[in-house]
């Protein structure tokens, strides 16, 4: 006998539903129905007969359920629903009761904790216990749907703690906290990723700006630094240029020297030769006359040879070797002069450079100490000394130490701006850190947060532990002032002269940096000037 499986739907069908046997029940007939078709068929006739071959019941007949048929149909309806049912695929959630191959879930319960396929979901569909069962589409991983403490399901949030809780513990560990329905949540959170969602493209499209940024100072950066090595190449090949043409002049004087002393030795040389061949001649001479008997020929010949030849007394004449002292620290002075020129060029270069980072700063006058008058303008300082006037206290005021502050502070970058120190002396000239001790008489130095030199009777000083002193040019009258934070470098420039005084470096710029200005009692004003910046 052949399974219900290798049978099509036509065999367990109804006549009157046309789909498969429910509850199916035989006429006396032979012909089977669903008892709900059969019913309802006859109920709606005047006559009892078969829907099938017409067969004329004159009684209502007492229909029984076909066993057989029923068992067959049922099978079927099972191996067809199996059929019809896709297994599980990577992504979707399989059901947690099949065996071997698993198939996809339909619907998970929060009460059972499990997922179904859509044959294991029937008792759920059927028994009136399990129907009250809260169904939700397929969902993976149940078992942390549960509250691991009270074993209840997580169905309210926690609005303090932001966590998902049951309802136990709303009275125990969260009792006093703002709880709310994971829904209501639920739609505020995807209001809040809405937004987030809105944003992520604006932050992805600053990000590339920022790529983009990067990249162009990475452009730029090499962009100088082939401009910096070009300049460096052609300022130092024109350095050696200069120290070959000095040790082709310094070589050049030491032989002009030797070959001067040669030239006298060889000289005086060549004059004792002659005057040994004068001698030599005249002692043959001599010799032979000795040995003459003829007196009138001797005495004839001896009146030639009385008087010796011309000669030079040569006990005073010497030849004296070349002096060289001198001669090299001569051509060093040559050398530094050129240097100089050259290196003047190029600090013009260089000068030009930093100007282009030049800032507007003005004087803060809650910063200025007692002693201290600043202009209408905040561009001058002058110390007044026994000033009369006491300024309102100010937690930012130096009250120990003659100094003043700038307006504006620098956190990052580079920046540069320039003093009038004409005729005038200055105790400190530099930047400092923005937690500068300003209730103390302190050091101006960078252990206490500042950086700065100093002038003093054409003294230049940088406030270092030691103090590094710098000769500079009488007439200096403009400082540059040059500042980069990150690379922790602050320079100072004679701008009139265009050259370089001195350079800090290795500083750590750990703070903002305000400029700082502290002038001297009997010095003029200190001046922050524009830039000019001049070829």
């Amino acid at each position: 006998m052949a399974s219900p499986t290798s049978w099509s739907e036509e065999n367990f069908s109804c006549p009157i539903c046309l789909d498969v046997f429910s509850s199916p029940v035989s006429t006396p007939c032979g012909h089977n129905f669903c008892r709900t078709c059969i019913t309802k068929f006859w109920d709606e006739q005047a006559q009892c007969k078969c829907p099938v071959c017409n067969e004329l019941f004159h009684t209502r007949p007492d229909l029984r359920v076909n066993i057989l048929v029923s068992e067959m149909a049922a099978q079927f309806k099972t191996s067809v629903r199996v059929k019809e049912q896709p297994c599980v695929e990577r992504g979707e959630v399989p059901c947690d009761v099949c065996t071997g191959t698993q198939l996809k879930a339909v619907k998970s319960c929060l009460v059972c904790l499990i997922s179904y396929c859509q044959t294991h979901l029937e008792p759920h569909q059927r028994v009136a216990g399990l129907k009250k069962h809260r169904l939700v589409e397929p969902l993976d991983h149940l078992e942390g749907r549960m509250c691991t403490k009270h074993d209840r399901l997580l169905e309210l949030f926690c609005q303090t703690e932001q966590v998902c809780v049951c309802l136990l513990c709303t009275v125990t560990d969260h009792k006093s906290h703002p709880v709310v329905p994971l829904k209501e949540e639920y739609e505020v959170k995807m209001a809040q990723l809405g937004n987030i969602e809105s944003e992520v493209p604006q932050m992805i499209q600053e990000r590339k700006q920022k790529i983009k940024a990067i990249k162009d100072t990475v452009k730029l950066s090499k962009k100088d630094a082939d401009t910096e090595i070009a300049d460096g190449v052609q300022v130092l090949t024109a350095l050696m240029r200069c120290i070959e043409k000095w040790q082709e002049d310094f070589n050049q004087t030491v032989q002009e020297k030797l070959k001067s002393t040669e030239k006298q030795a060889e000289d005086l040389i060549k004059e004792l030769e002659h005057e040994i061949e004068d001698l030599t001649n005249r002692c043959s001479e001599v010799k032979q006359l000795s040995h003459t008997e003829d007196h009138l020929h001797f005495l004839q010949a001896f009146r030639s040879l009385k008087d010796p030849p011309p000669t030079r007394d040569w006990t005073t004449v010497e030849v004296r070797p070349p002096s060289y002292v001198g001669t090299l620290w001569r051509s060093l002075d040559q050398l530094e002069e050129t240097l100089n020129m050259e290196m003047k060029k190029w600090c013009g270069v260089e000068l030009k450079r930093v100007q282009q980072y030049e800032v507007d700063v003005t004087l803060d006058p809650d910063t200025a100490a007692p002693w201290l008058i600043l202009s209408k303008d905040w561009k001058q300082v002058h110390y007044v000394y026994g000033r009369g006037n006491k300024p309102p206290d100010n937690p930012k005021r130096f009250t120990d130490v003659a100094c003043v502050l700038s307006r504006q502070s620098f956190s990052s970058g580079r920046f540069y701006f320039e003093v009038q120190v004409k005729d005038k002396s200055v105790r400190c000239l530099g930047v400092a850190r923005e937690s500068i001790d300003r209730k103390a008489k302190i050091a101006l130095t960078p252990k206490n947060g500042c950086w700065g030199i100093s002038l003093e009777n054409n003294v230049f000083s940088f406030h270092d532990d030691p103090v590094v002193c710098v000769p500079v040019r009488a007439e200096l009258q403009k400082v540059g002032v040059f500042v980069d934070h990150e690379e922790g470098l602050l320079s100072f420039y004679d701008v009139e002269a265009r050259v370089h005084i001195y350079s800090a470096t290795g500083c750590t710029f750990s703070e903002p940096l305000f400029p700082i200005l502290h002038p001297i009692c009997y010095g003029g004003p200190l001046i922050i000037s524009p830039v000019n910046q001049t070829d």
